[in-house]
This record gives structure tokens, sequence and C-alpha cells, in this order.
């Protein structure tokens, strides 16, 4: 079958692990969250779909974790207008955490917001058309305003530094386990904008610049790693060794210096 003629589909599931292999015993490529439309570009055996992301990434994902229906998923994308910014919300049936959960979500999940509120409560829409409440505190609109260049770029910080703390995991893209470059990708899209997943400069992105002119939120990339710079010549970045999302210094002489981070860099790239 061809690859147009499979259609897209909604992610249905908190996370869904999108994986290198059709396999739920293979690595992670990447994780996909509620509410985003994939394209399914293949269909495997034992109900996996080789699909591509809306930011170009792509991999495998069991039907389990889908809605496969065309027609929803073209209607999602342009309802779902919002998304949470909380690192991880309950939705209640009912405006009040006496009711009972119905969906939980993670920062990036893709939601629709509906007219209706009761004090600092908002009902939110989820891919399979059910109706909940969140606080609207937890939510952002997804678009990315017309703001200036220094707001973007301290939203950027701000977004990056949501995570600090957060557990690495290879792949991932959650406050529940996040990796380099799902780190610096999720800051940026959830302030509506999309770059390359990988810690990989690619010029369709981001244009690359010198060290002297580097800024907030830009990116510094390694052989095989990436982090963003948040000023004051100190980066945010997750790495294995350690063990998740840090800030390390590139200034000599501060206790949190990071020899690597400082004499290893490729390049530096910056959308603006």
């Amino acid at each position: 079958m061809k690859a147009e003629d499979l259609g897209y589909a909604v992610i249905n599931k908190t996370l869904a692990s999108i994986r290198i292999k059709p396999d739920a015993r293979s690595s992670l490529a990447d994780e996909g969250l509620l509410g985003m439309v994939v394209k399914l570009l293949n269909n495997k055996n034992n109900g996996w779909y080789f699909i591509e992301t809306h930011y170009n990434y792509r991999g495998y994902i069991h039907e389990s974790d889908l809605i496969l229906d065309n027609e929803r998923a073209h209607m999602w994308s342009e309802m779902a207008d919002h998304l949470i910014f909380h690192s991880i919300v309950d939705v209640m049936k009912e405006p009040n955490y006496k009711n009972y959960v119905i969906q939980l979500l993670t920062r990036g999940a893709f939601i629709k917001v509906t007219e209706n509120r009761r004090d600092d409560w908002v009902e939110i829409v989820l891919p399979s058309l059910e109706k909940g409440w969140v606080k609207d505190k937890y939510i952002r609109k997804r678009k990315r305003a017309e703001e200036k260049e220094e707001v973007i770029r301290n939203r950027l910080v701000e977004g990056a530094c949501g995570y600090l703390g957060t557990q690495y995991r290879w792949g991932g893209k959650s406050p529940l386990g996040i990796d380099c470059s799902g780190l610096c990708s999720m800051a940026y899209m959830i302030n509506g904008i999309i770059i390359w997943r990988d810690a990989e400069l690619r010029d369709e992105y981001m244009r690359e610049i010198k060290r002297e002119e580097m800024k907030k939120g830009d990116l510094l990339f390694y052989k095989g790693h990436v982090a963003m710079y948040i000023g004051d010549g100190k980066v945010i970045h997750s790495a294995s060794s350690k063990s998740g999302v840090v800030i390390n210094s590139l200034n000599k002489g501060d206790r949190d210096y990071n020899d690597f981070l400082d004499k290893k860099i490729i390049s530096i790239g910056t959308i603006f």
C-alpha cells in the first residue's frame, strides 16, 4: 500500500513509544505525546506502523497507541489549539479533585479547549473527544505569538528549565524521562517552534553562529550530544552520566564547570 493511501492517525496514549524497529523490545527512537498527529507511511505485521511525526521524525508505533481515523486526525490537527504546559496533569471528569481522573497528561500533550470555565478550571477535549477539566494555569496556546526576540529566548530557557531534575531516558521526551535532544526540541515545541529532534545542527531548522554570538536559547552541539545556552556562561542539558537534566557552567573556576561542554563544541545553532 502506498504511504499516501494510509493517511494520518492521532496518538491516544499519555506516552507512545516510537521505536527503531517494529518490536516492543526495540530501543526508543522517540516518544509521542497524546494528541500528536502522525503520518502513516507503512503498515507492518503485528499492528506496527512506520510513521512520521509533524517534526519529520520517523519510527515504529503500535496501533494500540493510535486512533486510526484519517478524518479524525485531520479534524484534530485543526481543533487542538492548546497544549499542556505543566509537568504532569490529571484530567478530571468534573472540575474538582474529589472527582475521578479520566486521563494523565504530560507537558507537550495537544488538547482542545472549550469555552466552559468554572473558577480556575477549564474544560478540555481529548483526541477521543471525551471531555474533562484541568486547571487553566496548566495550559498554553500552541501557536507562537509574534513576540520580541528577547521574550522568545527567555521562554525557551523557561521551557528547558521546567525539566530540571527529570531522569535521563534514551529517546524520552517527557517529564517522566528525557534525553538531550528531547529536552531541547521540547523546549522549542512547547513555544510553538519546530527544530530537529536529534543532536545535529540542520540548516533547514537553524543557522550556525560563532561562540561570541551565542545568546539565551541557542543550542550547542557536540558529538552525540546537545545542550541549551541559558546565559551567564551556563548551559542546561540531559546527560546519562548526570542521570538526567542538570545545569553546568562553561566558566572555568565555577563549581559546576564542565570541561567537555566547554572544549568539545562542534557547532552552535540559532533560529534567530
